[in-house]
C-alpha cells in the first residue's frame, strides 16, 4: 500500500491538522501493535522528508482532480480544506464561528514589519513606522499574533519579537518561506543602539557612576605612565 493513501486515510479520519511528526508517531504506533504485519512495521521509521514528498504528491493530484476540497499545508500541520468557492453553503450546514475583528490598517502595517524583520524590537519597528507603535503592539500580542523571544544585545536589553504559529494559521502560510516578496521593506535600514558597555572585556554590564570611575582611573594612569 502506497505511503500516500496511509497518510491520506490519516488525514480524512483526523479532527485536526497534522505535522508530519504526528503523523510519523502513528505509523509508530501502529508498528507496536501486536498484530502488526510486516508492511505496518516497515513504516515505523520512516524519514520526515518520504512522508513530506508524500504529501506534496497528494496535494498535486487533489488539486489536478479539481475537487470540492484540497490538501494544504498551513503552520508546518498538513489538512484537508474545502475549496473557498463552496464556502456558502457550508456556511448553511455548520453556521459561522464567531472571529476576532479584522487588523486595522496601522495593527497590518506593524505586523508586516514584524514579519519580514524578525526578530525585531518595538524601537525597531517605530523607526520604520514613524510613529507609537504601544496600543497597536499591545493588541497584535492579545491577539497572539507576535510573541517576545528575548532580548536583544543592546543597551537596555530591550524585549525583541517575532510571529507566531498563530500568524501562520490566519494567513493561511505554510511557512515564513512563504510570505510574498517585500524586498523594499527589507532594503530599510534600521539603526541598531550600542552593545552594552562593560568596565572589562567580559564582565556583566556596568552602572553609569561605575563606568565613569573606571574612565577616570584609565585617564589617570595614563598620565601617570612614564614617558
Amino acid at each position: 500500500m502506497e505511503l500516500k493513501f496511509i497518510l491520506e486515510s490519516l488525514l480524512f479520519s483526523a479532527q485536526k491538522p497534522m505535522s508530519v511528526k504526528e503523523l510519523r508517531d502513528v505509523f509508530a504506533t501502529a508498528a507496536e501493535a501486536e498484530d502488526a504485519d510486516a508492511p505496518v512495521k516497515s513504516l515505523k521509521k520512516v524519514k520526515d522528508d518520504d512522508v513530506t514528498a508524500a504529501l506534496e504528491t497528494l496535494a498535486r493530484e487533489h488539486e489536478t482532480a479539481a475537487r470540492s476540497y484540497r490538501l494544504v499545508c498551513v503552520a508546518g500541520s498538513w489538512q484537508f480544506v474545502t475549496q473557498p468557492e463552496f464556502a456558502p453553503w457550508l456556511k448553511a450546514l455548520v453556521g459561522v464561528k464567531a472571529r476576532p475583528s479584522r487588523l486595522s490598517q496601522p495593527a497590518l502595517e506593524t505586523l508586516a514589519i514584524i514579519a519580514y524583520r524578525q526578530p525585531i524590537t518595538r524601537a525597531e519597528v517605530e523607526q520604520i513606522r514613524g510613529v507609537n507603535i504601544d496600543g497597536t503592539m499591545q493588541t497584535l500580542l492579545e491577539r497572539g499574533l507576535v510573541e517576545s523571544v528575548g532580548r536583544a544585545e543592546v543597551v537596555g536589553r530591550p524585549q525583541i519579537y517575532s510571529t507566531t504559529t498563530l500568524f501562520l494559521e490566519y494567513f493561511g502560510l505554510r511557512g515564513l518561506e512563504d510570505l510574498p516578496a517585500a524586498d523594499e521593506l527589507r532594503r530599510i535600514v534600521v539603526e541598531k543602539p550600542p552593545a552594552p558597555v562593560t568596565v572589562d572585556p567580559g564582565l556583566a554590564t556596568a552602572p553609569p557612576e561605575q563606568l565613569a570611575l573606571a574612565e577616570t582611573e584609565a585617564q589617570v594612569t595614563g598620565q601617570e605612565s612614564p614617558q
